[in-house]
């Protein structure tokens, strides 16, 4: 596709141009303090020139597995800068997995913190990587010396970061993002307002590119990133509220959380400009009650790691288009698919796919896997698959229906689960639910509720939902549980819901 990338430049020239200009200001904080543009700087050379003292070239590799802190964004932004990919990983993977994750990125180093250490120990001896801790003075000792870093061109495809999928449905894919596409994310992230001496307040880990596409954009166009270790309600608004923070990037279920918080409304958070949100379902109604009690735009993105299509929903703009995910980002073709691959007109239901300049390299080491994740228009341009299920409505904006593995396939017809979690959303006996397809003798698939309840049976619950659903849409069961089980951004585990069921008969 043509280059779309006005005058790139790669993020960490980018940090070097705020530290002449700011170099006082702070660039990272984390609970425990922060650190300077000038020191951050200078830090980021220390990195660069140690992984050239361990023989790192431009295009190898490191893994991360850690909380995220100061230390953290110094390393990857320090890495980024000799030219080394960063694979950050998750805490919460398996020790297994995340040493196929390390074999997969080839890491040659691996950064881990105390806990990630211990969890680690098991696998330790098959990897080739070398272990360094990220929290304690060895991190310092093993930083190069001051003016020892030997300066490297980026090229703009060199790779940036490869990030693992969550692997809820199979071996985790590592997504290789190069320094063009991240660039890309960098100048994307000006549309919401991110801007010299902006203030972020991230609460979703560094190893998710939820955080990544506002935590690059702050730090590069001169605002400070504020960390958290780990999300709680108080903690992020004591830290909102310390900082005066201008944007934050949260998933559905810590919106929720807050909105549900007791003294929300005691906080000051008057400071806030953009709110943004991404990576799960977020309901119409949550969205109206952020716009309601919290100052600031909000705005919803919808697109994937992988890159290809973005939709951007500018909620205070288009109060009744809160059900979708608003209309593809300027620049970005998206469209629906069906089954064979032929494009569908506005109000059908389909495979949404899409294209932009911001597109991933492929999936590390899988080029069949990357091949799969192509659609190919009849105008010869390539698209992303997303796997999600939508419709453009008249007006040009998207509503996202389910994953396309989720669809329920009962007696011939394509049953939405999204479609009656919204029913069982609105009886009042519901705080939270999600359905999913399980087998069947009789229909092949039937849908089944998982429900945390306020109040009533699991009958009684299943009786009203199916006074006020479809005949094909009519639930088999419902099941009383104490939590739904959701990843690290909020993303419900269908998988784990559906194979601890069996089947319904």
């Amino acid at each position: 596709m043509a280059d779309q990338t006005p005058d790139f430049r790669p993020v960490p020239e980018m940090v070097r141009d705020v530290a002449a200009r700011a170099p006082e200001r702070a660039a990272i904080a984390d609970e425990m303090g922060a650190i300077t543009f000038a020191d951050l700087d200078a830090a980021m050379d220390r990195v660069a020139a140690a992984l050239q003292r361990e023989g790192l070239k431009p295009g190898d590799a490191i893994a991360i597995s850690a909380a995220a802190s100061t230390a953290y964004g110094t390393l990857f932004f320090g890495a980024l800068r000799a030219g080394v990919a960063v694979a950050p990983l998750a805490p919460s993977s398996t020790p297994d997995a995340l040493a196929g994750m390390a074999r997969d990125a080839d890491a040659k180093l691996f950064f881990v913190d105390a806990e990630n250490e211990t969890a680690l120990a098991p696998v330790a001896g098959d990897l080739d990587a070398r272990f360094i801790r990220l929290d304690t003075d060895a991190f310092e000792g093993w930083l190069g010396e001051a003016g020892a870093f030997e300066q490297v061109e980026l090229d703009p495809e060199t790779p940036f970061n490869i990030i693992y999928s969550s692997g809820t449905t199979g071996a985790p894919k590592g997504i290789v993002q190069s320094h063009r596409m991240r660039f890309e994310y960098v100048q994307r992230a000006a549309s919401v307002g991110y801007t010299d001496g902006s203030v972020a307040l991230f609460a979703t880990p560094l190893y998710s590119n939820t955080t990544l596409v506002g935590f690059f954009p702050c730090v590069a166009f001169g605002g400070t990133a504020v960390l958290m270790r780990k999300f709680d309600t108080e903690g992020y608004l004591k830290l909102a509220e310390k900082w005066r923070a201008t944007h934050t990037m949260l998933v559905p279920v810590q919106y929720r959380r807050l909105m549900e918080f007791e003294r929300f409304d005691d906080f000051d958070l008057s400071s806030f400009q953009f709110k943004t949100c991404t990576s799960a379902p977020f309901s119409a109604e949550l969205k109206a009650e952020v716009m309601r009690r919290w100052p600031g735009v909000l705005v919803e993105f919808f697109g994937m790691t992988e890159g290809g299509g973005s939709c951007v929903l500018v909620c205070d703009l288009y109060p009744d288009k809160l059900h979708t995910v608003g209309q593809p980002a300027e620049g970005h073709d998206i469209r629906v698919i069906d089954e064979d691959g032929t494009e569908l007109p506005r109000g059908e239901a389909g495979e949404i796919v899409g294209r932009s300049s911001i597109m991933m390299k492929g999936y590390n080491k899988r080029d069949d896997a990357t091949e799969a994740a192509r659609w190919t228009s009849p105008e010869g341009l390539t698209f992303i698959r997303t796997g999600d299920v939508g419709r453009f409505d008249e007006d040009g904006f998207l509503q996202i229906l389910d994953r396309k593995k989720d669809v329920v396939i009962s007696g011939g017809f394509n049953i939405y689960p999204s479609d009656i979690e919204a029913v069982l959303a609105e009886l009042p006996e519901v705080a939270d639910c999600s359905v999913v397809g399980v087998p069947s003798d009789k229909w092949g698939e039937t849908p089944v509720a998982f429900v945390v309840a306020r109040g009533g049976t699991a009958e009684a619950i299943r009786e009203a939902a199916n006074a006020k659903l479809g005949k094909t849409q009519r639930l088999a069961d419902v099941v009383l549980i104490d939590e739904i089980p959701r990843s690290h951004i909020g993303k419900v585990l269908k998988r784990e819901l559906r194979d601890g069921y069996g089947s319904a008969g």
